[in-house]
């Protein structure tokens, strides 16, 4: 198959791309924003005309929550709109789509794990775009797979992980939001799972996806901190109110991810596992960078 990956500069993108040689079997197109404008619908439909593209997974978005609030129409541009141009594209050619969604579709109100027939309740405005582009790209291609996931890091980019290592050598003390749980993700298996459903065929619908287990993100900067060897910044938990944002945050985002392992049969490690296997990536990386 011809398979389009947008967003190939981000934390899944980069991920995406590292696992492709173990698919030698498809043909693989890596695009960001230089090689393809997701946001032009002539852009995407000549794109996908041109290469013959039999599949596409969408690992582009406007991720910046806070920004977001006073971004609405970029956000909307890249979460709701391009999806749509990309699953509508694919569809001529009777092709399939992976979206990449998030738990800011939900309030956070939960006391269970979230499943996927829960009803939706987005409570900032990334949430509401990211939202409305699941739904778009369920409309307009029928062999379409969303996948929500939630707390994204990985050797790539920069995200929470990263922050908190480089703020525990820099600081002696950390205040971290305690009363927000949910599940960290490792980029990379979550490419791997994206993988997996590509390879055994696309079923259609919303999945969930995250590492197992559950964490708030004060319990996963003390992780952090001890996996990667930092000892000299005390942690202390902060309440939300403490700490606020422009942006709502979910007080509770845990994903059920039952549909998605019984699905694609695939298991998903914990984790406090997965965070390791990052860490030690990349310490590994900046070390051989500086020799």
């Amino acid at each position: 198959m011809n398979i389009l990956i947008t967003g190939c500069n981000g934390q899944l993108g980069n991920e995406m791309q590292l696992l492709e040689k173990n698919y030698p079997q498809h043909t693989w197109f890596n695009t960001d924003v230089a090689e393809l404008d997701i946001t032009s619908q002539l852009a995407v439909e000549q794109f996908v005309a041109e290469h013959q593209i039999d599949g596409i997974v969408n690992c582009a978005a406007y991720t910046a929550v806070d920004k977001a609030e006073n971004d609405k129409e970029l956000c909307t541009t890249l979460n709701t709109v391009a999806p749509s141009y990309l699953a509508a594209a694919v569809e001529k050619r009777g092709g399939f789509m992976v979206q990449v969604s998030t738990d800011y579709v939900f309030n956070g109100t939960n006391h269970i794990p979230y499943v996927e027939t829960d009803t939706p309740c987005p409570d900032s405005v990334y949430g509401s775009t990211k939202l409305a582009g699941e739904l778009g790209v369920s409309k307009f291609c029928k062999r379409s797979m969303i996948i929500r996931t939630a707390w994204l890091y990985s050797t790539f980019g920069n995200n929470f992980v990263k922050t908190m290592i480089r703020l525990g050598g820099e600081k002696t003390e950390l205040g971290v939001i305690f009363d927000q749980i949910g599940t960290p993700t490792y980029a990379r298996d979550l490419a791997v799972a994206i993988m997996a459903a590509i390879e055994k065929g696309i079923v259609p619908g919303v999945y969930h996806f995250s590492n197992e287990g559950v964490c708030s993100w004060y319990d996963f900067t003390k992780a952090i901190h001890r996996l990667a060897g930092i000892t000299s910044c005390h942690v202390r938990p902060l309440h939300t109110a403490e700490y606020p944002t422009p942006a709502n945050r979910p007080h509770y985002s845990v994903l059920d991810k039952t549909k998605i392992k019984q699905t694609y049969n695939i298991e998903i490690p914990y984790w406090e596992d997965s965070l390791a296997e990052c860490i030690s990536k990349w310490l590994e990386t900046l070390y051989n960078n500086c020799k």
